[in-house]
């Protein structure tokens, strides 16, 4: 079982990486990295006070899989974005990665999110505001991208109170 000193932290060039495509045949291994996942979300909520979803590469899993823990836990498998909205807001960033640093960026207000569930079965869901901001955060691990390569500028940053 994969604990707080498994996540990856700033600099690791991992979380550098694009992530490869979950396959259908993975999905017996997608239990166990859904729990691995929660565990460390959890970890992350005790000490730190924040978390309310996670990317597989975060902990080494180079897939695409997003764990979100909100009110009731809910898995991305190889999700896609499409009708990201031109309405942006800017916000204060944080990541699991690098727990202690804020940054500032900005994220579509709206988008809509397909994915696949833990039964591979497909699903769509149109988001706004905060889940929006959240998805994107997540969705960016997949592609590589951590929210300090989108600080709107050299003074984005703070270290978290």
């Amino acid at each position: 079982m994969k604990g707080l000193n498994d996540i990856l932290q700033l600099g690791n060039p991992l979380l550098y990486e694009v992530c490869d495509p979950v396959l259908e045949t993975e999905l017996p291994q997608v239990k166990g990295w859904i729990e691995d996942l929660h565990n460390v979300m959890q970890e992350i909520r005790s000490k730190y006070n924040f978390g309310r979803a996670i990317a597989a590469p975060q902990l080494g899993i180079m897939k695409r899989l997003i764990y979100m823990n909100i009110d009731r836990p809910i898995i991305f498998i190889n999700p896609e974005f499409t009708d990201l909205s031109e309405d942006m807001f800017e916000m204060w960033d944080d990541c699991m990665s690098f727990p202690n640093l804020l940054v500032k960026v900005k994220r579509h207000k709206y988008l809509t999110i397909n994915y696949l569930d833990e039964n591979w079965q497909p699903q769509q869901w149109k988001m706004q505001d905060g889940l929006s901001e959240l998805l994107q955060h997540e969705y960016d691990h997949l592609n590589g991208v951590l929210c300090t390569m989108r600080a709107i500028d050299e003074k984005s940053f703070k270290w978290r109170n």
